[in-house]
């Protein structure tokens, strides 16, 4: 890989990462405004309010809306003429190692058993690094914080099972209650295999979440019956939106996986040029 190309992946994957952590999408603060407008509960609106103010500060100051600035997701999108190599990774990583100085983010990166930290949010299997084909090379940034993540669950179903998908969903979101912090975003992943559905269901959280199928829909109106509410608190809104991705899986086989997001919804794509 040519220098100059390596440095563009690398420069794009730190920009990217720094607006995903500074700004929220729009959609997302308009989900959660339009959920402030609606919430009847005083201690839930107090909670909104604290979001808002906390949004306010971190643009004026240009530092993380949250303190807990995740693991590095990333997302490239790679047109065919493009060949993908190690060193592909390897500017990404560079990228992820720049933004962990330059943003700051929280080095988060640790060794599963001995804890030894990596201080630049890499090591073995990370950041974990998706490609996708497409027309436009492009990288999407999704850093997922640990509150929300531990609160994912996968359930190998049987066929005969499709009408318990909604019973595990929900059974998952009762379970997570306040700790992934409502209001929050559930990503269903339907189908594949055991770990594409778990892909499936991280990647349904990088869609828009100001429109619903009726599926979805329906999912999200049984959720916010549970009134857990922002903050653990109660309130009208417990999810702001679910977003659910399908694959083909197997004829004897129905995985069905739940990822989590919290309120900060933190995702941002730059175009390589």
């Amino acid at each position: 890989m040519p220098a100059p190309f390596f440095e563009k992946i690398t420069e794009a994957v730190e920009a990217a990462i720094k607006k995903s952590e500074v700004v929220l999408p729009k959609d997302v603060e308009a989900a959660l405004h339009h959920a402030y407008k609606k919430e009847r509960s005083e201690a839930a609106r107090g909670e909104y309010e604290n979001i808002f103010e906390n949004l306010k500060i971190a643009k004026e100051k240009n530092v993380p809306i949250c303190q807990d600035t995740g693991l590095i997701v990333v997302y490239l999108t790679v047109p065919s003429h493009i060949t993908i190599s190690g060193e592909l990774y390897d500017a990404v990583a560079a990228g992820v190692a720049k933004a962990t100085k330059s943003v700051p983010l929280r080095p988060n990166a640790v060794d599963p058993i001995s804890r030894e930290n990596s201080g630049n949010n890499c090591g073995a299997g990370l950041p974990a690094i998706h490609i996708i084909p497409g027309d436009k090379l492009s990288v999407t940034v999704f850093p997922k914080g640990a509150g929300s993540e531990n609160m994912s669950q996968i359930k190998m179903m049987l066929p005969s099972e499709a009408d318990k998908i909604p019973d595990f969903v929900l059974s998952v979101v009762r379970e997570a209650g306040s700790r992934p912090c409502p209001p929050i975003i559930v990503g269903v992943g339907i189908g594949g295999t055991f770990d594409t559905a778990a892909s499936l269901a991280k990647e349904a959280l990088l869609e828009p979440i100001d429109s619903m199928t009726e599926f979805e829909q329906s999912l999200c109106d049984k959720i916010n019956e549970l009134n857990i509410g922002a903050m653990g608190l109660g309130g009208d809104t417990t999810a702001l939106a679910v977003k659910v991705k399908k694959g083909f899986c197997h004829t004897a086989s129905l995985p069905v996986a739940v990822n989590i997001q919290c309120w900060c919804c933190r995702r941002f794509t730059e175009v390589i040029r």
